[in-house]
């Protein structure tokens, strides 16, 4: 089955979720752009929402959100029952994010990461499954998910 990706961004990471939009689209991924659309102001909060949302009602999709840190956006989405988003900088914590935490929407920092760090991260995230087999991991995500 093909990934589908969902992604969204306030206006300080408009620019770098294009970007990043593109180099998925580029790779064969089924894409979702929920916004913004412009640099002008917007909530993060309401991007947040509008991307854990669709995570949520389609299952084995996954998400992507862009603010200037990744800070806001990240507790915005983690505010959604069964959103597990993980603040990435480095694509050894895409890794474990995936391979521990089953997270499944990634948020970046489009003014603390380079685009070649946000690309393979992306790349890590997008390729790394869930080591559900592992007891340990699947306890921990189900305590997360009762939270």
């Amino acid at each position: 089955m093909e990934k589908r990706i969902f992604v969204g961004s306030d206006h300080a990471g408009f620019q770098v979720k294009n970007e990043l939009r593109e180099y998925m689209e580029e790779q064969g991924y089924n894409v979702t752009d929920l916004g913004c659309f412009s640099e002008d102001p917007c909530d993060y909060p309401d991007i947040a929402r509008e991307v854990g949302e669709k995570v949520q009602e389609h299952k084995d999709s996954v998400g992507m959100l862009v603010c200037g840190s990744g800070v806001g956006i990240s507790i915005a989405a983690n505010k959604l029952r069964g959103i597990r988003c993980a603040l990435l900088y480095k694509p050894e914590l895409a890794e474990t994010a995936r391979k521990h935490n089953n997270a499944n929407v990634m948020a970046l920092g489009a003014r603390f990461t380079e685009m070649s760090d946000m690309k393979a991260v992306v790349d890590k995230f997008l390729t790394t499954d869930f080591e559900g087999d592992a007891e340990r991991h699947a306890r921990r995500v189900d305590k997360l998910n009762t939270m």
